[in-house]
């Protein structure tokens, strides 16, 4: 599993020692339990069979860490808790790869069962269903954004005059989920073109995205070099207003479990609660957040997740968050979702890393099935 942001890496130069390491991860692992500050004696008490140990030379280590902003002192008297940017080195270089558990895996079974999922059961049924899923087991925010249409595969597609110059088009993709989209064109086009253009795209173009069917048509307009078929003029004319808006989008959203965050103590803030809760509420801020975990730029392959922390955030509201996101891909590489879940910092890195990659390679097969009945 690849862990691929590293904006808040040290650098080679003031990466900590092994004695440093092991002292961060000790905070980071007591601090993720309790929620509380973590002080010299508990991490000496850790290491109280280790020769050279004392609590004299942990106290210096620590003092180590903050000066290299991995952790910070809430008050004078109190002990460390992690920054962003210890999290981010606890992620980066200390966490060992996770396995989901045996109890994890039959709580998957039990969440998002595999028996009433096949066919009839549609695409949309099943991210929404992932999204509840994700947000139960992590007890934190759950997270599943559809491929944008732009990268959708046509398995049908169909056109619909309403009005004067407007039209509905109808498009099936080849994992079975519909889109409806209303475009105005400045021409009519008569019923019985639209159906002949439809057609068409029918069967010359199943299985490819309306990005690709748009480029295979327009070089077949350049080779004429001569005044285009109107059904060629038609179909690109379609496919442009059908995409319109759509290239730089990404697709549906689905949330679930966004009032778990009322439980967790890392967000007692009245004000930062309700900046993040509209968050949640705009799916335009969440696909402006999530844009980036969807390119295709973050992942080397199926089976990279991506984890942002705090400060690496562009949105001030989840600055105080963990998002752990992995890719899923219906049909080809071309046709990129994402999945993830939002917490805390102080969040199960190792567990829910796993979790999102597990649940990743899921929905890629619920849904891969479910387009192939």
């Amino acid at each position: 599993m690849s862990r691929r942001n590293q904006t808040l890496q040290t650098t080679d130069e003031s990466k900590p020692g092994a004695r440093a390491e092991a002292v961060l991860a000790a905070v980071i692992k007591e601090h993720l339990v309790t929620g509380e500050a973590v002080g010299s004696r508990i991490i000496a008490e850790r290491f109280a069979n280790s020769g050279g140990w004392s609590s004299a030379t942990i106290r210096n280590v620590m003092g180590e860490l903050e000066e290299a902003g991995l952790v910070e002192q809430p008050h004078t008297s109190a002990g460390r808790v992690p920054t962003d940017k210890g999290y981010r080195y606890y992620v980066d270089n200390l966490l060992e790869e996770g396995r989901l558990s045996r109890a994890d895996l039959r709580a998957i079974e039990r969440v998002f069962p595999y028996s009433g999922l096949e066919g009839a059961t549609s695409s949309e049924r099943i991210m929404a269903q992932m999204s509840h899923a994700l947000s139960e087991l992590t007890d934190n925010v759950g997270i599943v954004i559809s491929p944008s249409l732009a990268e959708n595969r046509l398995n049908h597609i169909e056109f619909i005059q309403l009005s004067e110059k407007r039209i509905l088009v109808v498009l099936v993709t080849t994992s079975n989920t519909i889109h409806n989209k209303i475009i105005r064109l400045e021409d009519n086009l008569p019923q019985d073109e639209l159906e002949r253009t439809a057609r068409y795209l029918n069967t010359e173009y199943c299985g490819k995205s309306l990005v690709a069917i748009r480029a295979e048509i327009l070089e077949l307009m350049s080779e004429e070099k001569a005044l285009y078929d109107r059904l060629l003029r038609n179909a690109i004319l379609l496919c442009d207003m059908s995409l319109d808006g759509e290239e730089s989008a990404s697709g549906d959203v689905y949330v679930d479990g966004a009032s778990n965050i009322l439980s967790k103590p890392d967000f007692v803030d009245v004000d930062r609660m309700r900046e993040l809760f509209r968050t949640f509420e705009a799916k335009s801020r969440l696909i402006k957040i999530l844009n980036e975990c969807v390119s295709r730029d973050n992942y080397a392959h199926a089976g990279d997740v991506h984890v942002l922390i705090g400060r690496e955030h562009a949105i001030a509201s989840m600055r105080n968050c963990a998002l752990i996101t992995a890719p899923y891909r219906l049909g080809s590489n071309e046709q990129l979702g994402t999945l993830g879940v939002v917490g805390p910092m102080r969040i199960e890195y190792s567990r829910i890393m796993a979790m999102v990659n597990y649940m990743a390679r899921l929905i890629e097969r619920r849904l891969n099935e479910d387009a192939r009945v």
